[in-house]
């Protein structure tokens, strides 16, 4: 597997094929193995947040998820192959779930909208195996029940809808009791699923305009949004540079 550099961000060069290929060998492997869906502002956060910098740097798998990667790679000479969004991982994950027997948990999202999401992903793919769900909290204090929880259910793949960088933290620090052979961060995956909120259309997403459409339907994000220039920027200047 090749890697790439993106603001000193490690970026995993993999398809959607090749990392739900990877999901059922670590499966099978046992263990415990963390996934991050690395987009752009998980770069400019991991560029001021060390712990957060560093559980993305201890990640088994960083996929690139996020239109922004793509075109800082090739900005910086280093093309990725695809995008591997996590919102059309989930899915995917659900449907080798039924169709190769390994069990799934969902972790976050608001009270009720696991449940939802569930329940959709059984209708949409039967025999899919989800053995627990659990809104939670990425606080500290909370931990405890949802470790009990999880456990308990003994899943094969962990979703966990806190959003970034709650949700790759709250895995790194509760990895080792969780007995889970593949925890995954899924942001607002669950939401989608579960028609919470709606996904950006295709041809925006092709183009790399999601971040748009997140944008007019949930302006208070918008501060959040001002990591998009600021990558930008960034990329720009380590090119001009080099």
């Amino acid at each position: 597997m090749e890697s790439i550099r993106i603001l000193g961000v490690r970026v995993d060069d993999v398809t959607m094929d090749e990392t739900l290929a990877m999901v059922s060998e670590m499966v099978a492997q046992g263990g415990a193995h963390q996934i991050a869906t690395v987009n752009p502002e998980f770069v400019i956060r991991a560029g001021r947040d060390p712990v957060f910098a560093g559980v993305l740097e201890r990640a088994d798998l960083a996929i690139p998820d996020g239109q922004g990667l793509l075109w800082a790679a090739r900005v910086l000479g280093t093309p990725l192959r695809a995008r591997v969004a996590g919102s059309d991982m989930v899915p995917l994950l659900a449907e080798r779930s039924a169709r190769e027997g390994y069990s799934l948990f969902l972790l976050g999202a608001a009270p009720g909208v696991a449940d939802i999401a569930a329940e959709r992903l059984r209708e949409r793919y039967p025999g899919t195996q989800i053995v627990g769900t659990h809104p939670g909290s990425p606080r500290p204090e909370d931990d405890d029940l949802s470790v009990a929880l999880i456990t308990q259910a003994r899943p094969d793949v962990l979703l966990v809808a806190y959003g970034a960088p709650a949700q790759d933290l709250w895995i790194a620090r509760n990895q080792v009791r969780l007995h889970v052979p593949v925890a995954i961060g899924v942001g607002g995956s669950l939401d989608f699923i579960a028609g919470v909120q709606r996904r950006a259309p295709l041809w925006m997403r092709e183009h790399g305009l999601e971040w748009l459409y997140r944008l007019i339907r949930q302006p208070s994000r918008w501060r959040r949004m001002l990591a998009l220039p600021l990558f930008a920027w960034r990329v720009v200047k380590v090119r001009l540079q080099s």
